[in-house]
């Protein structure tokens, strides 16, 4: 990048982090931003170090609407719309960076883990009641979906930071909470639930591995 006039589509953190450290080399690096300020959605320290980077610029109510490219397939410029006006005009542009969220890859789980509206994974605390077993006291663990003993940790899970260091810490948090999971139900009789679904599918083979041992279904999964 360096030299060159590189975009970061973006208002968060993440955003804030890459624009800066492309700026490092970039001739000149602006950030594209849909809403009017970045205090809503980034922390004060990176708006503070942006707005002391002279190479950097800030464009409030911006958004990308197309784009051209050479014919190796290197972008050439940016048609960036204002969503106020809806306006447009062509900027040449070298490379754009888009960092506006994260969408999770867990559509192949079904309706066997409970997630919300975006496909997050609940877990712990933010699991809504009723969601088929009957817990006891106790449970569910931090880190557990609905299904009893299955966990969910990282990027995937709702009200996860998407941070590296947060996911390996939730990931090694999980282990003495899978240990106590087997301990109880251990010590627990053997349930006498119905049978699991047929395990044709992703989900329902892990709705079949997390039955056994599991507290018995009080509705339908």
């Amino acid at each position: 990048m360096a030299g060159r006039k590189v975009f970061v589509g973006g208002g968060g953190n993440s955003a804030g982090q890459t624009a800066l450290h492309l700026a490092k080399w970039a001739q000149k690096v602006t950030i594209l931003v849909r809403a009017a300020s970045l205090a809503d959605s980034m922390s004060d320290y990176l708006i503070r170090q942006i707005g002391a980077t002279p190479n950097i610029d800030v464009r409030y109510h911006v958004q990308v609407a197309d784009g051209t490219g050479t014919s190796t397939g290197h972008l050439e410029s940016l048609v960036l719309e204002d969503t106020a006006s809806r306006t447009r005009r062509t900027v040449p542009a070298d490379a754009l960076f888009v960092l506006i969220g994260s969408q999770p890859w867990t559509q192949w789980l079904g309706e066997a883990v409970t997630r919300d509206q975006r496909g997050f994974i609940l877990t712990g605390p933010d699991l809504p009641a009723g969601t088929g077993y009957d817990w006891p006291p106790g449970r569910p663990l931090p880190l557990e979906t609905s299904l009893p003993g299955v966990f969910a940790a990282g990027d995937v899970r709702h009200g996860s930071v998407k941070r590296v260091a947060s996911a390996v810490g939730e990931g090694a948090a999980t282990i003495p909470l899978v240990h106590r999971h087997l301990q109880t139900t251990a010590a627990a009789p053997a349930a006498t639930s119905r049978q699991p679904p047929p395990a044709s599918t992703p989900a329902a083979r892990i709705q079949s591995a997390a039955w056994v041992n599991a507290p018995t279904p009080t509705g339908t999964t």
